[in-house]
């Protein structure tokens, strides 16, 4: 009973101090997907409600309590509904939605010179095809439940592409850490050489003057890959200025082996940079070692594991399911595959389990129990993300924290009859069943469809003309020869991987005898 006084209490205030701030309350769902602080364990909640006031989670409120609303209280009924905390994407480069389907068979190789940053995307790209590129790749995410993303954001080719991106992010609502990537743009070929030193000046122009200080959604961070390659005074450059500038967020791709990007945590630790109160974010951590996953575990910094770019490219690390407990999930080109965070954790899961299992197996014992739960695939898809960045208030849906909500439709034909609603969510559902988001308290989905600014089918006509631009182009280019040495790193050449064919009869293109 005292319970219940203090939770009317609690409620007239926020009703008093809050008389501004509409509330939503999603009501009697079948079950919400909560967090236990003590356990740090899901908790699931049966038929209850859910309120919203202003930005904020104001509490979940079991069936069974009958409490006083505040004013200007919107009711949405949620029976039959699944609500869970928005999902987190840890790695994406959100500008490159124009090359969907272009990149379905391509290899990472052939990636870095046909569709990365330092493809012909740098002189092809107008400022306009980066906004209305990035924008319609971040809807995607939020008609997917992802509320929060991680943007390495590599079409930094020019101050006016840098903007862009940039407009686009805060324009789309998305939750996100836009982290302005540092390169060398050197090519003779550009039309004005983007030198690091205007890099650095357009930075610190739009860290104190850009669209995101009018956002309560983005954040501002830096991208930057190339600690194992500029000298130590370029190096500290970059490092200072993160400091200096207080960003929210680095990310770096960590890929090691024969590859080029060798960003380890060991190596960042050697610029006294590991251990800071900035958010670092090794994405892929390919050739992860020991001493790296010691050092993440001590500073608490996290790893990005993108499970469908790992295997579309190639690039995944063996040894990634022994550092979950400093792990996220992020996306990556989500031009080659789906930007669906659910998606890569029920994926990230089944090869977990591969993995463990064929542990056992090969030595011809039977495993009696499941490796992985899907309660900690959930997991690694909301709250590790949050911890990540560094915000305990995202990635979960608990009282106080930022109200990034997703509803699912548990009635949908594939997820109808479920009893656990985590298996649901993680096992069974797709985006199509997303039917309410909100970011930061305000929908950017609501019932089933995007809620945008401005007209949603101009915007899509809009992409369709920048991307057929753009795809025409790309058909047209002739493909890169990968023959002989790989030139990002030395000592290292291409050799052909044996393809497969699903014809009887035919081998590597050609018919058997």
């Amino acid at each position: 009973m005292a319970n219940k006084v203090l939770l009317c209490v609690q409620f007239f205030l926020c009703a008093s101090i809050c008389l501004a701030k509409a509330s939503t309350l999603f009501q009697d769902a079948a079950a919400v997907i909560s967090f236990n602080n003590t356990s740090e364990s899901l908790q699931v909640i049966y038929n209850a409600s859910v309120l919203v006031t202003g930005d904020t989670i104001a509490a979940i409120i079991p069936v069974s309590e009958h409490v006083q609303l505040p004013v200007n209280t919107t009711v949405i009924p949620a029976e039959g509904k699944i609500i869970t905390p928005g999902f987190v994407d840890t790695h994406r480069h959100a500008w490159q939605t124009a090359f969907k389907t272009l990149g379905s068979n391509t290899s990472l190789a052939e990636y870095f010179v046909r569709y990365g940053e330092f493809s012909p995307a740098k002189k092809i790209f107008t400022p306009e095809d980066v906004y209305i590129g990035q924008l319609t790749g971040l809807y995607e995410s939020l008609n997917s439940g992802v509320t929060s993303i991680l943007d390495h954001a590599h079409h930094t080719w020019s101050s006016e592409t840098a903007l862009a991106g940039l407009q686009a992010t805060v324009d789309s609502g998305a939750r996100t850490w836009w982290c302005y990537a540092f390169h060398n743009l050197s090519d003779v070929t550009l039309v004005s050489n983007y030198s690091r030193e205007n890099q650095i000046a357009y930075f610190l122009h739009i860290a104190q003057h850009g669209p995101w200080r009018k956002s309560n959604t983005v954040s501002l961070g830096i991208a930057y890959d190339n600690f194992a390659i500029e000298d130590a005074a370029e190096i500290e450059q970059i490092t200072s200025l993160a400091m200096s500038q207080n960003v929210s967020a680095f990310t770096m791709h960590y890929l090691g082996g024969p590859w080029s990007y060798a960003n380890s945590p060991q190596l960042v630790d050697q610029y006294n940079f590991l251990n800071t109160s900035i958010p670092i974010v090794f994405s892929h951590a390919s050739y992860l070692t020991v001493e790296d996953a010691e050092l993440l575990r001590s500073t608490n910094q996290y790893i990005s594991i993108t499970g469908e770019s790992e295997r579309h490219y190639g690039h995944g690390d063996a040894r990634s399911q022994y550092i979950m407990d400093q792990s996220s999930l992020g996306i990556d080109t989500h031009f080659t595959y789906s930007a669906d965070i659910v998606g890569q954790a029920r994926m990230w899961l089944q090869e977990v389990w591969l993995r463990l299992y064929a542990q056992v197996l090969d030595h011809w014992d039977i495993p009696p129990n499941n490796p992985m739960s899907v309660e900690q695939a959930f997991l690694l898809a909301t709250r590790a993300g949050g911890l990540a960045l560094r915000r305990p208030d995202i990635g979960v849906l608990v009282e106080g924290a930022k109200a990034d909500i997703v509803v699912f439709d548990g009635t949908s034909p594939n997820m109808l009859g479920w009893d656990d609603p985590v298996a649901a969510v993680i096992l069974h559902s797709n985006p199509g069943n997303v039917e309410h988001v909100l970011v930061n308290g305000e929908f950017r989905k609501r019932d089933f469809k995007l809620v945008v600014p401005g007209n949603l089918a101009q915007i899509q006509q809009r992409f369709l003309a920048s991307a057929k631009r753009i795809k025409e182009i790309w058909k047209q280019m002739p493909s890169p020869v990968l023959e002989g040495s790989f030139p990002y790193t030395p000592g290292v050449n291409y050799s052909e991987a044996v393809t497969a064919d699903v014809v009887r009869g035919w081998e590597n293109g050609y018919l058997s005898s």
